[in-house]
């Protein structure tokens, strides 16, 4: 739109330069000019207008999307930091609410394509028409196996997430909030049941999680009902954390007193119940469950697991391409490690490297404390540099929490959880210290550079921050953009000049290691059929982490299927596509305007990111 409107002004223009100087004859021919220069002007301003009415005619389409998703889910807006008359209530879980979803969504796909047109958007709307075609189109892939999910397992389960959203989401900052909280509370009981309905009905249909995951959704189940009010002893970690929040309230004391016993009310009532028949169901399952690991025991399991990989990869690379990439790169970074071995004096074999640093207690912390301790420092330090390496930083505040008692034994070692969009909550990096053994210090710093900075909070902030986007960019997801920044900003660290200790360094590239490894074992369980013991066993051969970290890891990928390939595949493409940028740019590259390129976009499929560096690339080249 906008050449053609140039060039009829210059079509105009020219036209009174080729005119002759004297008589009638320059005074038809500039008059004419001046009529089409007037017409052109006229048909530009006309044009931009349609053009921004289609822009802004989008961006409200996706806002009333935005607000229709958010009033059929009460807990999306308790992420957004949204607290209304919604505050108090769940999410629909039935089969009917997730078809009126997908419904929503595609509906909203169709209605976009017949009332707009990429043609007359500007750059970001275009971007943003394409992403929510792909977000829609993904969700179509995915519905039709939505039956396949686990609803209750150690890493993503019901049984344990809904008790820490109200821990750490459910704000309270006035009496309203506490009620709310109460209702909560009792709304858990049926939610859960209702999740415990649809868990046994998928388990009939051979859905079922592998035996060994019973154990730590019973265990996870029971410590959410041990302790005050449900047993003798100190509270229980809902009971505290209502009493904790409630005590705070500038409120009469009776008031805190009465929404104290509405809660205990509540939990003994509708929570414990609940909490009871899970532990029923799960025994039930139990006692079906089948051998086998991978997803390839359900009737549909080779196409559920090829979707997935496309899911989180955004590629269509295959289980055995991806499976034969994480050879490769899992030989490379073995090179890498022999010359760190060099490096420190170490005789011996890799294998006997990796054994030294998994059981020498140089190599772990002595106390929580001490690792919090380190964590912190070294996310200080980084904060300092940031500046140099980036344009854009984020202006949410970034906290290191240990994982709650109550679902440590189960969780994952280290995740991070974005801020609120209105600066209520900070982004928080959360990390498992249950045990010890099982973080190396060797890997602190690594993990630290992956999960905040600047890694995963400046990723996601920033994502949050940028407001000018539609809420699905702000706060959606792309596995293979998130974890493949989280991965790229662990080497990221490097270039930075960070990990001086080579055992740092050699955590590091075990951090490497380890994602290089998800892509041989992933595919190995889910695809070639692998069992978990085979699955394990490849891990201790190849990688120094400890054996906790390892089983748990190996738990972690069974019952999440392909998630686990995205973060080396994000990574590989982040790279390949830096070190372009570095031999076509020369000295007109800065890490600050390639990080804009990646960061500023929001996740994007690794295809879309590929597009706009290159775009870049070829602007900075004129």
């Amino acid at each position: 739109m906008k050449t053609t409107k140039i060039t009829l002004m210059l079509s105009a223009t020219a036209m009174l330069g080729a005119c002759a100087t004297t008589g009638s004859d320059y005074d038809t021919a500039a008059r004419d000019a001046a009529e089409a220069v007037a017409a052109a002007v006229e048909d530009a301003a006309t044009a931009g207008e349609a053009v921004s009415n289609e822009d802004g005619r989008l961006l409200a389409f996706y806002e009333e999307l935005d607000q229709q998703d958010l009033a059929n889910s009460p807990i999306s807006k308790s992420y957004r930091g949204i607290r209304d008359a919604d505050y108090g209530r769940w999410d629909d879980p039935s089969e009917a609410a997730a078809e009126a979803d997908f419904k929503r969504g595609q509906d909203a796909l169709a209605k976009m394509k017949a009332e707009f047109s990429p043609a007359n958007l500007n750059a970001d709307n275009q971007l943003s028409y394409r992403l929510f075609e792909y977000q829609q189109d993904r969700a179509k892939r995915a519905f039709a196996f939505r039956n396949n999910d686990y609803i209750f397992d150690q890493m993503r389960g019901a049984q344990s997430q809904m008790p820490a959203f109200l821990i750490n989401i459910h704000r309270v900052s006035t009496k309203q909030h506490a009620a709310d909280y109460v209702s909560r509370l009792y709304g858990l009981g049926p939610y859960m049941e209702q999740l415990v309905r649809m868990s046994a009905e998928r388990a009939d249909n051979g859905v079922i999680v592998p035996d060994w995951v019973f154990p730590y959704v019973i265990n996870d189940a029971q410590n959410v009902i041990t302790g005050a009010p449900f047993t003798e002893g100190e509270d229980s970690p809902l009971f505290a954390d209502l009493k904790k929040k409630v005590t705070a309230l500038d409120i009469p004391q009776s008031e805190k007193d009465d929404l104290i016993s509405r809660g205990k009310e509540a939990l003994l009532d509708s929570v414990k119940p609940a909490y009871e028949k899970l532990g029923i169901e799960m025994k039930r399952q139990q006692a079906m469950a089948a051998d086998g690991d991978g997803v390839w025991r359900f009737t549909d399991g080779a196409a559920y697991y090829a979707e997935r990989l496309q899911n989180y990869t955004t590629t269509n690379l295959s289980a055995d391409e991806i499976h034969q990439i994480g050879l490769e790169n899992v030989e490379r970074i073995h090179g890498e490690m022999r010359k760190i071995m060099k490096q420190v004096g170490f005789e011996g074999t890799l294998q006997d490297f990796f054994k030294y640093a998994r059981t020498d207690s140089r190599f772990f912390y002595p106390t929580r404390k001490a690792y919090l301790a380190d964590a912190n420092a070294a996310i200080a330090a980084m904060e300092k540099r940031v500046p140099d390496y980036f344009n854009t930083l984020p202006k949410a505040p970034l906290v290191v929490k240990p994982v709650e008692a109550f679902r440590e034994k189960s969780a994952g070692k280290a995740f991070y959880q974005s801020p609120a969009p209105d600066g209520s909550r900070p982004g928080t990096y959360y990390v498992n210290l249950y045990n010890l053994k099982d973080m190396s210090k060797n890997e602190m710093e690594a993990l630290a550079y992956h999960e905040a900075l600047p890694g995963h909070h400046l990723q996601r902030a920033i994502q949050t921050e940028l407001g000018d986007l539609p809420a699905f960019r702000r706060f959606g997801g792309v596995t293979a953009y998130t974890e493949g920044w989280g991965l790229y900003s662990e080497e990221l660290g490097k270039d930075m000049g960070f990990y001086t200790d080579p055992y740092s360094d050699f955590g590091r590239l075990g951090m490497e290691l380890w994602r290089a490894c998800r892509l041989v074992v992933d595919t190995g369980i889910h695809h070639k059929r692998w069992s978990r013991e085979q699955a394990i066993q490849y891990l201790t051969d190849n990688t120094p982490n400890p054996d906790g970290d390892i089983r748990k890891a190996i738990e972690r990928y069974i019952v999440y299927p392909g998630q686990a390939t995205a973060y080396m595949i994000g990574k590989l493409k982040i790279m390949e596509l830096r070190a372009k940028a570095q031999r076509e740019l020369g000295d007109k590259f800065t890490y600050g305007d390639f990080h804009d390129v990646i960061l500023r976009s929001g996740p994007v499929p690794l295809t879309i990111m590929e597009e706009r560096v290159n775009d870049w690339i070829a602007e900075k080249s004129l």
